[in-house]
């Protein structure tokens, strides 16, 4: 696998994604919302430690850098790389348009995410918009939950938990708190610092 910009040993991450233990990896730092008691924990996606910890050993494996692309309908594509260089771990979140020369970097998540990220609806039409002919993840809660780091968004419409929530459930979160996970990551991801909004979404090429 080859994306400009990244001379790396990257290989195809979809097949990890119904494994035990990818979802509390990727959510777990975003569902503390910075006034419960109550620590985040695996088991909030299904997962219990050692199926987390296995699944770290996978995805910031310096040899093998998972890739997992969420392509649109409109030909956009999202792509999540897990950058496991050595001293500087983290995950890319790059945007690539039809006939563009490069991908474009939206924001990285190093502990806290940085960069300019996307509104709920823009979320939501990615999400609901895949593209059958291309190869990536196709099924919306997987987009979604992927692609949630990405909110920078504090005008949230009331069904957004409801419908993370139900996101969350679909991976294997248990029902009676998925609901609760999914307001937790909203409200930490509303905690982080806004960016300006005459930059413009990544989206629109601006």
């Amino acid at each position: 696998m080859l994306i400009k910009g990244y001379d790396a040993p990257l290989v195809p991450g979809e097949p990890l994604l119904a494994r035990p233990g990818f979802w509390s990896n990727h959510l777990l730092a975003r569902c503390d919302e910075g006034t419960s008691a109550a620590r985040p924990s695996p088991e909030w996606f299904g997962d219990d430690g050692a199926d987390t910890d296995a699944m770290s050993e996978v995805l910031f494996d310096p040899e093998r850098w998972p890739v997992f692309r969420v392509p649109a309908a409109d030909g956009a594509e999202v792509v999540v790389i897990h950058r496991n260089l050595a001293g500087d771990y983290g995950t890319d979140y790059l945007l690539t348009h039809p006939g563009g020369s490069a991908a474009r970097r939206m924001g990285s998540g190093d502990g806290e995410f940085s960069g300019a990220g996307l509104t709920w609806q823009e979320l939501i039409r990615i999400a609901d918009t895949p593209s059958p002919t291309a190869e990536g993840v196709q099924h919306p809660a997987e987009r979604l939950l992927l692609l949630i780091p990405l909110l920078d968004d504090l005008d949230l419409p009331e069904t957004a938990a409801a419908r993370l929530g139900a996101a969350l459930a679909s991976v294997g979160a248990p029902q009676d708190t998925a609901p609760d996970t999914a307001a937790r990551m909203l409200a930490h991801l509303g905690r982080r610092p806004r960016h300006e909004s005459a930059w413009g979404s990544p989206l629109s090429g601006s």
